[in-house]
C-alpha cells in the first residue's frame, strides 16, 4: 500500500534531480572575426537580457551590448539530401535540408568592427530574429526572398 503523503514528497525529489534548462538557444559558430572561437563550436545564444546578448561557448562568455549591434543578416543554405537518398531511399531526393544562418555585426569595446556568423535550429530562427530586431533596434537584412519567407 502506497502512503498518500509519500507521493508529493517523491515528486519533489524527482524535480530536484532534473537539471535546470540553460537560457537561450543552441547555436553553432561557423565563422567570424574572433579567432578565440573555434569554427563549428557548439554555443548558446541568450537574447533574453534587456541590455546585452550573451554568446556562450566552452564555458566562455561574450557579452555584446545591443546598442553596439550594427548589422543583422539572415540567410539559409538549401541542399538536397543525396547521402540519405543513397543510403535509405531515393524518395528522400524530393526533400530538402535547410540550414539557417545569422550574421551579427557589432562594435567591440575597443571600437573595432567584429562579426559573428552562427547557425540556429529551424525551430528557433524566428524567435532569434524577432528578439534581435526588438532588442537592437536594427532591421534584419535577408539574403534573398526564400530567406525572407522563412525568417518572417
Amino acid at each position: 500500500m502506497i502512503r498518500t503523503w509519500l507521493l508529493p514528497l517523491s515528486g519533489l525529489f524527482l524535480s530536484l534531480a532534473l537539471p535546470a534548462a540553460e537560457p537561450g538557444v543552441r547555436a553553432q559558430f561557423v565563422g567570424g572575426t574572433l579567432p578565440e572561437i573555434k569554427v563549428k563550436s557548439t554555443a548558446r545564444l541568450n537574447i533574453t537580457g534587456s541590455d546585452e546578448l550573451v554568446f556562450t561557448w566552452e564555458k566562455t562568455e561574450l557579452r555584446i551590448p545591443y546598442n553596439r549591434v550594427s548589422t543583422l543578416e539572415y540567410g539559409q543554405k538549401v541542399s538536397r539530401r543525396y547521402a540519405a537518398a543513397i543510403l535509405i531511399s531515393p524518395v528522400l531526393l524530393l526533400s530538402k535540408s535547410h540550414q539557417h544562418f545569422v550574421t551579427l555585426g557589432y562594435e567591440d569595446a575597443g571600437g573595432k568592427q567584429q562579426a559573428l556568423v552562427f547557425r540556429v535550429e529551424k525551430g528557433d530562427i524566428r524567435s532569434v530574429l524577432a528578439g534581435l530586431e526588438a532588442r537592437s533596434g536594427r532591421r534584419v537584412e535577408y539574403q534573398d526572398d526564400d530567406a525572407r519567407k522563412k525568417g518572417q
